[in-house]
């Protein structure tokens, strides 16, 4: 083998050896020869379920990263999230931990947060929301299925109960129903019997139910309930709009209720009326005497008599002496 040989054969499997890097480096590194800068937001969750370094970072459905780190921050666990740079995170946008499926692991789910918004500045804190994880929902549905059990358990044993006891419900309604059997049957038969004589018009509401007549007149009872009802509204009505006057004083009524000018002089009226009354009551002035004074009363009497002695003489004489006997009479 000569040197020209041996030298094309060195060349051919460098060649080989840098395309063989070449396709590496495209598969692992997009074929980008240096690292874009990254821009790296803070996501804080109490518990990072599963949550691994690579993981997808999704916004609204599309990968725009993936997660650089994971650490503990207290009695939290941080995820360090590397974001495309060309991509805007709104910064009330929300971080959620989401499932990738049964069989793949999780990955990091931002939403959209509102149009408008400023962006998140790179390392900052990005808002999260915690979700249930599938192991959270199995030990609830497990949970679930003992209490559904426990459940169905209490119910059966108050089916079937204690035989000891009595029995449970299903033995204690089999019970009554024996027991009872032949009331039932009287009572279904008396139940036909009723059906009977509705069906033949028989009684109050068989011909309530089968005589047209009776129809017609309890319709025409509703219908004068409704004439009533419809009244009876007006009425309201009315009395509505009289109120109405009487609080915006209005009207006698009004002007009694709402008045103060009237009022006041009702006041003093009943005023007057009760210091009159009093009067009377203690004989002033002349209705007071003649109310209290006794000697007034039989004064009047007597003159009464007087009266009617001349009006009795007054039959058998003439105008003059008519005018005589009356002035003897009285004075």
């Amino acid at each position: 083998m000569n040197t020209t040989q041996q030298t094309a054969r060195v060349g051919l499997f460098f060649l080989l050896g840098v395309a063989l890097i070449w396709v590496t480096f495209e598969t692992l590194s997009d074929g980008k020869f240096f690292e874009e800068h990254q821009h790296k937001l803070v996501a804080r969750f109490n518990d990072l379920r599963q949550l691994k370094v690579g993981d997808e970072v999704r916004l609204a459905g599309v990968r725009v990263g993936s997660v650089q780190a994971t650490r503990l921050a207290g009695r939290q666990a941080e995820a360090v999230l590397q974001i495309d740079p060309t991509v805007a995170i709104a910064n009330d946008s929300t971080a959620t931990i989401e499932m990738a499926g049964l069989i793949s692991g999780n990955y990091i789910s931002i939403d959209m947060g509102s149009i408008g918004a400023p962006a998140l500045a790179d390392g900052a804190e990005i808002r999260t929301v915690e979700t249930p994880d599938l192991n959270t929902l199995m030990a609830d549905i497990g949970g679930l299925g003992k209490q559904l059990q426990s459940s169905l358990g209490s119910f059966s044993a108050a089916l079937n109960g204690d035989p000891s006891k009595g029995g449970g419900i299903l033995q204690k309604l089999d019970k009554l129903v024996t027991e009872n059997s032949e009331r039932v049957n009287a009572t279904m038969t008396n139940l036909q019997q009723i059906t009977d004589k509705i069906n033949r018009g028989d009684g109050t509401l068989g011909k309530l139910v089968n005589d047209p007549k009776l129809h017609d007149e309890m319709l025409a009872t509703v219908d004068e309930i409704k004439a009533a009802a419809s009244q009876a509204k007006e009425f309201v009505a009315n009395a509505e709009g009289v109120m109405d006057q009487i609080k915006s004083g209005k009207g006698t009524l009004g002007t009694l209720v709402y008045d103060q000018k009237a009022a006041d002089d009702i006041r003093a009226s009943l005023a007057n009326i009760r210091s009159v009354s009093d009067k009377l009551a203690k004989g002033e002035g002349t209705l007071g005497k003649l109310i209290n004074d006794p000697g007034l009363y039989d004064s009047a009497q007597v003159t009464i008599k007087k009266v009617d002695r001349t009006l009795d003489g007054l039959n058998d004489s003439g105008p003059i002496t008519a005018v005589g006997i009356v002035a003897n009479a009285l004075f």
